[in-house]
């Protein structure tokens, strides 16, 4: 048994939950995930995995084995960045998590931290809030970006980057603009706004709660007309339907491509929500989360974002 990946193979089933899934990720047969994770049971002496008709979560001590197996891979990428990076040439895999709405911003994030380090490859995952912060306390992620107000203290010290603030504004369709290209219309009350067919996003996202807080604030409580967990659905319904949406403004700056639409900012209340990367706190970092953080307060970085977030108004 090599203990090493079926350790990898461990995590993998954690990060899936499903072993067809995981089977996938790695790149073997099911059948053959499946008898590794029965011999590191053998091997450990007690039951893992939770065993059902499909996967059913992991044991207590499961749950230790888990943890421990990912800081034995965290410690095997450390040792392989530290061998294949120089200071000025980092080397290594960056696994970025990001909230749906933020998705654009760690794109371009990602995009331009890997033309200025052609050595590092990095991964972007759609996450939500929970997911992300889960990822940051296992150490599953190397570093997330989300809600600041998420924040709380658990076992893994965080570290906070301050980037940018959601400010929200009505998506429609443009009366008379087949055509022309997004424009910044008229601001509008969020009062207003309720009175509209509105596509939101889904009740468990973080999202959601966040403007089902200024609609409060603002006195009213609408019924959606439509809801989803996908970004690019509150912007296709609009397109296609006779129906508006409520985005960020890093979402907002996406949809410009798309012909004919309208982004109005939101008032009455005015909300700005802070988003940061955040990761943990540890003593030693790899080389690329080192160049990416350095990267994250860069003023290049920063001058190409305040044009894709927050204030397009402004």
């Amino acid at each position: 048994m090599n203990l090493f990946v079926s350790l990898k193979y461990l995590v993998a089933l954690d990060d899936h939950r499903h072993f067809g899934r995981a089977a996938l990720a790695c790149n073997v047969t099911q059948p053959a995930l499946s008898n590794a994770l029965k011999s590191l049971e053998e091997n450990l002496g007690t039951a893992i995995i939770t065993r059902g008709r499909s996967f059913a979560g992991f044991t207590s001590e499961g749950e230790r084995v888990l943890l421990s197996a990912r800081r034995i891979i965290r410690e095997h990428e450390l040792l392989q960045q530290d061998l294949h990076s120089t200071a000025n040439y980092p080397r290594g895999h960056l696994l970025i998590g990001a909230i749906p709405t933020a998705v654009p911003v760690a794109a371009r994030f990602a995009a331009m931290l890997q033309h200025r380090h052609p050595g590092i490859m990095p991964t972007v995952r759609s996450m939500s809030s929970v997911e992300l912060e889960a990822g940051l306390e296992s150490l599953a992620l190397d570093m997330g970006l989300g809600y600041t107000e998420r924040i709380q203290h658990g076992r893994t010290k965080l570290r906070v980057l301050d980037q940018y603030s959601e400010q929200y504004y009505l998506l429609n369709a443009c009366p008379g603009g087949t055509g022309v290209p997004l424009r910044i219309g008229t601001p509008i009350s969020w009062a207003n706004a309720a009175e509209l067919p509105l596509c939101l996003l889904s009740a468990d996202m973080h999202n959601r709660t966040i403007i089902e807080r200024a609609f409060e604030a603002a006195g009213v409580h609408p019924t959606p007309s439509i809801e989803t967990n996908s970004i690019t659905t509150l912007a296709l319904t609009v397109v296609a339907g006779n129906v508006c949406s409520i985005m960020p403004g890093a979402l907002v700056s996406v949809v410009q491509t798309y012909p004919g639409l309208e982004a109005r900012p939101l008032f009455g209340p005015h909300v700005e929500v802070p988003i940061s990367f955040i990761v943990p706190d540890i003593d030693r970092s790899a080389r690329s989360l080192q160049a990416a953080l350095a990267f994250a307060i860069d003023p290049l970085w920063l001058e190409h974002l305040a044009l894709h977030s927050g204030d397009l108004a402004g």
